[in-house]
Order: structure tokens, then sequence, then C-alpha cells
């Protein structure tokens, strides 16, 4: 049985050569390799991973240019292997190791097996290594949460330490979202069945080297993998965060307006301009931290991608009010016409500041 070892690694400088060190110790042999997957770190973990490539057999890299996430590196790591089983744990060797050989050989002894989990939360399983305590009450509720869509039961669905047989995974691969940190929950979503699952318990250790890459917004991430498959095949998510953020700036939009021709006495066109475009910076935002956060614009690119985000908003409410209009003189009721204009340019800005603000932009700008 061939296995492939998938480590996604970002800025891991100091925890690779340690990962590797101990993988060698527990995996004899020559039927195993490590691939990292690098998001272009830019703390010396290329060079590294060069030379430990060149040195070592066992050891080969991809290394991602543009591109960021653990669960699309984690999908990439796989399918660059012809490996009967894939092994997935982090690079921060807060995963404990020593279980990954018993994991491995459950699949020798039960053919029938498609996953092995490291669970921190069955038999002697624990820790939390450095988490607050909100991030152990965001993961405990998580764990909840996600029993309710899941048809295969596990203790710790939120785990990014596990095994799976090529078969299931590409069963499951073009259906994933390949989004945010929680790879297990989508190939366990995506296979829309119960799947033959063995968990091993682990102890969750602190990190020792590096920072953690996971914030307050995994945790929506994870809700957002739960309602894709829930209800992706009808709506779009992101269309629907992005008409939430719609309705967040509407209601600064008012209340600025408020405010400033109200209370402050500004006359009501000017007010009405400061408004539209304090929600105009405030939707951006929004969208730029939450809808959009796989491809938020970060840096000299956040001024450019506002006003870009803007102009295309103008067009949208263009679009809004002839689509209003014209619906209005086919007789159509008003609070319909009202409505359906909305709806167009809701959908009019979406579309077009999906695939200018949040794609082409970007690109266009890096290459300069």
């Amino acid at each position: 049985m061939r296995v492939t070892i998938v480590i996604p690694a970002f800025n891991e400088r100091d925890n690779i050569p340690l990962i590797v060190e101990r993988l060698e110790k527990l995996l004899p042999g020559e039927n195993w390799e490590i691939v990292f997957v690098d998001d272009d770190s830019k703390d010396g973990s290329r060079e590294v991973l060069m030379r430990l490539s060149r040195e070592k057999r066992h050891v080969r890299f991809i290394r991602r240019i543009g591109r960021r996430g653990l669960a699309s590196a984690c999908l990439e790591g796989m399918a660059s292997s012809d490996a009967d089983v894939f092994a997935v744990m982090d690079c921060d060797l807060q995963h404990d190791e020593t279980i990954l050989p018993a994991m491995l050989r459950a699949f020798e002894e039960d053919p029938k097996l498609e996953l092995a989990v490291g669970s921190r939360y069955t038999g002697q399983g624990g820790g939390t290594g450095d988490w607050s305590k909100a991030r152990v009450f965001v993961s405990r509720f998580a764990t909840r949460i996600g029993s309710i869509v899941r048809k295969t039961p596990l203790t710790d669905p939120m785990s990014g330490f596990f095994a799976i047989r090529r078969e299931l995974f590409e069963e499951t691969v073009r259906s994933m979202t390949g989004k945010g940190f929680k790879i297990l929950l989508d190939i366990v979503l995506s296979a829309g069945r119960p799947l033959r699952v063995r968990e091993f318990p682990y102890e969750f250790r602190t990190r020792q080297h590096g920072e953690s890459k996971l914030d307050i917004v995994v945790a929506f991430e994870y809700l957002y993998l739960l309602a894709d498959k829930m209800f992706g095949r009808f709506v779009p998510v992101r269309f629907v965060l992005y008409v939430l953020a719609g309705l967040s700036g509407l209601l600064l939009h008012l209340a600025v307006l408020g405010m400033l021709h109200k209370l402050a006495g500004t006359p009501f066109v000017t007010a009405q301009i400061a408004a539209t475009l304090t929600a105009m910076v405030s939707n951006f935002l929004v969208n730029n931290s939450i809808t959009f956060r796989q491809q938020r614009l970060k840096g000299g690119l956040l001024v450019p991608g506002l006003l870009a985000y803007m102009v295309i908003c103008g067009i949208g409410a263009v679009v809004n009010v002839q689509a209003a209009e014209y619906l209005f003189e086919s007789q159509i009721p008003w609070w319909f016409a009202g409505a359906a204009g909305a709806l167009v340019g809701a959908v009019w800005n979406y579309a077009v500041s999906t695939q200018i603000v949040w794609t082409w932009l970007p690109g266009v700008l890096r290459k300069r």
C-alpha cells in the first residue's frame, strides 16, 4: 500500500525539518512520501523544502503562487499523488504523529475502511493546545451543529488529522468546496452517504514554533460550508452573503442619512450622497472580509478595489432603476417592479464585482 502524507505549510520554517525527522522514525521502508504544499511562504520555508527534497527521497513539495488555503492545499497535494491512501496533518506539530502508523495499518486490516480520523473527543483523546476558551467553545459548538447535516457519525469532524482511501477521494473531490480549513467535514458532506470510519484518540499539543493561522472567521467558514452543502444547489451561499452585506449597508445608509439630515441639518441631497458613499465603502469592506475572504484584497489593492467596486455599484444602480421602470410601465405592480429592479441590480453587482474586483483586478495589479 503506497501512502502520501500531505502537509499544508505556510511560514513553518522551523517545524518542517522536525516533522520530517519524526515521520522518518515512525514509517520505515520506501512505500511512503511526504508532500508539503507551501503557499509561497516568506519566512525561508521554501529554501528548507528545497534542501530537504534534494536530500531525502521521501520528501517533495508543491509551491503555490497567488493561492492560499488549507483545504485547497490538501486537495492539490492529494491530486498530485498516485498513492492508495492519503494522510493529512498539520505542520505545526500539534497533531500526534505517533498514531499515524496505526491509522495507516487500519486500511490494510479493513479493506472496506474509507476514513481513519484522529480525534480529540474519543477515548483518551483530548487537549486544546494553546486555544483560548472562546475558540474551544466555537469548536465544540460547531461539532454539535455539524451533526445535524452529517450522515457519518464523527466525534471530531473539525479534525485536520485524518487518512482517506483514494477511492473516496476520487468520489468526492469534484463535489468539495475546497475552501476554508475544515477539509474533513467537506469530504464527509460531499460523500452524501454514511462512510466506514474508524477514529483514533490523540492528545492535541501546544504549538512550539510559528504562529497560528486560525481566527474567528474560521468558525464562519465552517458555517458557510454547512450552508453550502445544504442550500448551495438552490442559490449560491456567497450570493446570499453578498445580499446580506448589502442589507447591512442599507441600514448604515439610513442611519447616516438620518443623522446628517435630521440631526445635523445637512441638505437632503448632500446627506444622501454622503450616506451612499458610506454604505458603498461599508459594503466593500464587509464583502472583502467575509464574502470574498479567500480572495480578499490587502495593502495596495484595497483602494483600486474600492474604486472599481463603487463604479460597478453605480452602474448597478442605473440597471436597477431602468429594470424597475420598464416593469412598472408594463403595468407590473409597483412593489414587484421595485423588488425586481433591486434583485437585478444585486445580481449585476455580485456577478461583475466577483469577476472584476476580486478576480481580474488583483491579477492585473500584481503583474505590475
